[in-house]
């Protein structure tokens, strides 16, 4: 089967995605949509996003535009029966997530979000590691991800509250809060957080959050840090297990500005210290091929069949759910995480 593809938003994420695609070579992307189309898009054009999602020969819709219509055009997509794939933040609280998961059960179709960082080569050797026991149970995490941003940041849709949903959270740190349940594989349900916007002062446009999270299953406790006052690109993921470590530092991007992606792994030794720099390997991931992987990870499960194992529904509710009690405790308003998480007979289907 042919499968057509329609892009709602055709800006830097959908041209990516674009590509990937093409690269997959299952797919082909036959129509575009964006309010600001760049001059030379080589695709048909259609007049809104509502043409595309009521296309007969689109079977397969990407939706990459600006926050606020991630959770209705996924939504319209899922119900005239096209497959799905949405950048992150999938919507803006966890109960919309629920509603997105009604529309998809009803639907039968892929839905897969664009949780791209369980896609890149450090992550996906990080994941093996823990994965194979080799170094014990895991004890604890942190995380940092910051970025730099200038007055022109106020210009954006990513400034305005209505349409961006949240700050640096939404914007960025997401991405680390999805790894941490991605490496756990279980919820974090004891929160502390503190949300503040004390440079920018942009209403509800945060531009720092710290919070210390630990997970009842297993015990993991994890300290992460997401902020837009980081005046150099910085992305570390820290792992520290029973019988050793494993530090990613460096995140590959198109932008070259997280610099290198190298993984440290070492393991302890007798005697203390129990580790040290000569002891360590350290592997370096010097082209990015996250964006090719996700692509043939969805065109997978559209083609073949195969069940969304990073970027389903469910994982898109587990990391809302913790958003909300970030920002919920980071506000003194700190909800119930065990309730955020229920939901009743969802399946992965297709």
């Amino acid at each position: 089967m042919a499968h057509n593809v329609g892009i709602i938003g055709f800006g830097k994420m959908g041209q990516i995605r674009a590509a990937a695609l093409r690269e997959d070579g299952r797919a082909r992307v036959v129509k575009v949509y964006d309010v600001n189309l760049p001059a030379d898009t080589p695709y048909a054009v259609a007049a809104s996003a509502e043409e595309i999602i009521n296309d007969p020969e689109i079977n397969i819709v990407l939706v990459c535009a600006t926050n606020e219509v991630n959770k209705p055009l996924t939504i319209a997509a899922l119900r005239a029966r096209k497959h799905v794939f949405c950048e992150k933040p999938p919507a803006f609280n966890a109960d919309e997530v629920r509603e997105i998961m009604q529309a998809e059960r009803e639907s039968g179709r892929v839905l897969m979000y664009g949780f791209n960082h369980r896609h890149h080569a450090g992550v996906m050797k990080m994941k093996q590691v823990i994965d194979s026991g080799a170094y014990g149970r895991m004890l604890w995490m942190r995380g940092r991800y910051g970025k730099s941003v200038d007055g022109d940041y106020l210009k954006t849709w990513r400034a305005d509250r209505e349409r961006a949903g949240g700050g640096i959270l939404l914007d960025q740190g997401i991405h680390m809060l999805d790894l941490f349940l991605h490496m756990t594989g279980a919820p974090f349900d004891q929160v502390h957080a503190m949300v503040s916007s004390r440079y920018w002062k942009i209403p509800g446009i945060e531009d720092n959050v710290f919070a210390i999270m630990r997970s009842s299953q297993t015990g993991v406790e994890v300290s992460f840090h997401s902020t837009m006052t980081q005046w150099r690109h910085l992305f570390s993921l820290e792992v520290f297990l029973e019988r050793g470590y494993l530090v990613l530092n460096g995140l590959k991007t198109s932008s070259g500005t997280y610099g290198e992606e190298e993984l440290t792994i070492a393991k302890n030794r007798a005697t203390a210290p129990a580790a040290n720099f000569d002891s360590e390997e350290r592997m370096h991931f010097k082209v990015d091929t996250s964006w090719a992987k996700e692509a043939e990870h969805f065109m997978d499960a559209v083609s073949l069949g195969m069940p969304v194992i990073s970027g389903n529904s469910r994982q898109a509710l587990e990391v809302m759910s913790l958003v909300d009690c970030i920002y919920a405790h980071g506000h003194n308003v700190a909800p119930n995480l065990h309730e955020n998480l229920q939901i009743v007979g969802h399946s992965q289907g297709h």
